[in-house]
Formats: structure tokens, sequence, C-alpha cells
């Protein structure tokens, strides 16, 4: 596991500009491999640059989907899809 797993990040550059995603490992320094549960599925994570995403959590959200992916334990789709909802609730009400 990278220390960035569990990072909540927004996608600055490409066709999914604006999207969240959660950064579910690393290739490297420069690559991180998100997933957002829908059209980034855990088994075929997205690779993106770190200097096309802007951080919005780095793991200070805890949901039990988020600790289960930092602590290496199998997580599904769903959670994944319903944490990132309730993490775009909570930010954009706060």
């Amino acid at each position: 596991m990278s220390e960035r797993t569990g990072w909540i990040v927004r996608s600055t550059a490409g066709h999914d500009k604006g999207a969240l995603f959660c950064v579910v490992g690393a290739q490297g320094e420069l690559l991180l491999l998100l997933a957002n549960g829908r059209q980034r599925k855990l088994s075929s994570p997205k690779r993106k640059k770190l200097g096309h995403v802007d951080v919005v959590s780095r793991g200070e959200f805890h949901h039990p989907a988020i600790r289960g992916l930092q602590e290496g334990a199998p997580v599904s789709d769903r959670a994944l899809r319903r944490a990132l909802a309730a993490f775009k609730e909570g930010f954009t009400l706060g």
C-alpha cells in the first residue's frame, strides 16, 4: 500500500475534470491509481499523474470503506461510491 492510499482527490485535467476519486494505490512517485466505483472500478483503476489532481482530503475523512482501503481490506465498488457520496455531501454542506 502507498501512503497516499485513502486520499480523496479531484481531477484537474482530462475528460474527467472535476470528478472525485479515491486513491487506491500508486505506481512510483508520480502516478496515482484512482477509482470511484462507477466509471473506474477498483479492479481497473485509472492511472493519473499527481500533478493532474488536487488533494481534497489526505486521509482525514473517516469512513469504513476508506479505512478498509488504507488497511488493505477488501472493499466493494458500492462501498466506495457511498463513501465518496458521503464525502461530497459533507464537503458541500460544510
